[in-house]
């Protein structure tokens, strides 16, 4: 079927409508929040789809995300006679969504808008505030899209790719011209975001963790561990934009400065989330993708051998950020942050696909994955003689053998300053060890 998720389980508990492939998780704005999209092109004939099992899937796919900041995209191109639901089960769907899931919708963004949405708004304005009303964009092209979130991981059908075509030519006489795209700049010598692992370990004299990584997870560990809802909430674009282009210039942040502790938790999502390649590399997503078939009592074991394909430096770093989620998870009475709420944030931050996004279905092998690291990071990360296995861990390579939560912090000629860190859980199982 045109639009199916290949990897879309017959077990799915919304298997018939999920098929369809009216709903897709399309990576993150230009805020991080995670965005939703809604192809109505992928609605079938309304006496093909039960439309009360549509509004159960949807509620359904947005309870994974409405306790975070996110986004949805609505492409409206599609809807016709034919499979438009009635203006009645309208009202009672928008009326099955309180604000459990208003509250963290922070934009809706309908793209390529008609007449009918025009009249459906004015028929529904009564019924919404002013504040959902603002959340509402319009967009009557694709490009328009582009300063929101980040296009290239969108999963847009076919049919709306060439409806936009056929607009964009229907009025070329008033388009822009199209303007050369400049060839990329070499990055700044202190460059810290959108760079790769090795530029940073060279840049910053050898250190396998990165400055930003350190010295955000430093600052959580001492001010925010109990926070609640931590690595929930967004920041403000123009906040995280100062403080990139602060790094990136290899300038000193303090954090106490912008009063916001969820701040240099969003530091760090991007961080991550702009590494040319994933810290569990493009190489092991189909592995990952695999844990789900695994019997229960061998996942611990399937992810250490994972693991074991790692770049040594990947596995570091790695190593390093999960100690930091596992202690952001012992707090959880008081931060609501355990294992599995931590994966829904980080999971998609870690791993994605070479080409295009993560599929609505693989979500849940790859926020499983993760909250497997998290969960049993001692049992994972721990010394190959503890677990009574082979050594899972690359091989350190030439002089740094150490652990990097144990090396001395140094101050950089970047003009950031790495402060010492508490002892990690890593530290602490190595001393029961």
């Amino acid at each position: 079927m045109a639009g199916q998720d290949p990897a879309l389980s017959t077990s799915h508990p919304f298997y018939d409508v999920a098929r369809h492939g009216i709903l897709q998780v399309a990576g993150d704005d230009r805020f991080g929040r995670r965005i939703v999209t809604f192809s109505c092109c992928r609605m079938p004939p309304s006496h093909e789809l039960d439309h009360q099992r549509l509004l159960e899937y949807l509620k359904y796919t947005l309870d994974q995300y409405v306790e975070n900041d996110y986004t949805i995209v609505y492409f409206h191109y599609g809807l016709n006679s034919r499979n438009k639901p009635s203006l009645g089960w309208l009202q009672s769907a928008y009326k099955e969504f309180d604000r459990k899931y208003k509250k963290n919708l922070k934009a809706l963004y309908v793209v390529h808008p008609t007449s009918f949405i025009k009249v459906l708004w004015n028929i529904f304005k009564p019924l919404m505030s002013h504040k959902f009303g603002k959340k509402v964009t319009y967009f009557n092209y694709l490009s328009e899209l582009h300063e929101h979130l980040k296009y290239d991981q969108l999963i847009i059908p076919p049919e709306v790719l060439r409806y936009d075509e056929k607009l964009q030519s229907l009025h070329e006489g008033r388009m822009p011209p199209p303007t050369k795209t400049p060839p990329p700049r070499p990055p700044l010598p202190t460059q810290q975001f959108g760079v790769s692992l090795q530029y940073l370990k060279d840049k910053n004299q050898g250190e396998l963790i990165p400055p930003v990584l350190r010295f955000t997870v430093t600052y959580l560990r001492e001010k925010g561990l109990r926070t609640e809802g931590l690595f929930r909430r967004s920041a403000s674009v123009q906040t995280v934009r100062e403080i990139q282009r602060l790094y990136n210039q290899g300038k000193p942040v303090n954090f106490d400065d912008y009063g916001d502790i969820h701040i240099p938790a969003v530091i760090l999502k991007t961080f991550l989330r702009e590494l040319p390649q994933p810290l569990l590399t493009f190489q092991a997503y189909e592995q990952i993708l695999g844990i789900t078939c695994v019997e229960s009592s061998l996942r611990v074991t399937c992810c250490r051998q994972i693991l074991r394909s790692l770049p040594e430096h990947n596995y570091v770093v790695l190593r390093y950020l999960m100690g930091f989620l596992h202690a952001v998870s012992q707090e959880s009475l008081f931060n609501k942050m355990n294992s599995s709420n931590l994966a829904c944030v980080f999971g998609l931050n870690l791993i994605w696909p070479s080409q295009g996004s993560s599929s609505l279905s693989a979500l849940v092998p790859l926020n499983l994955f993760t909250e497997l690291l998290i969960e049993y990071y001692e049992k994972i990360f721990s010394a190959p003689e503890a677990s009574g296995e082979h050594s899972l861990a690359p091989r350190q390579q030439g002089s740094r053998a150490a652990p990097l939560q144990e090396a001395v912090p140094r101050t950089r000629a970047t003009g950031l300053t790495t402060p010492t860190l508490p002892p990690s859980p890593l530290t602490a199982a190595r001393r029961r060890l």
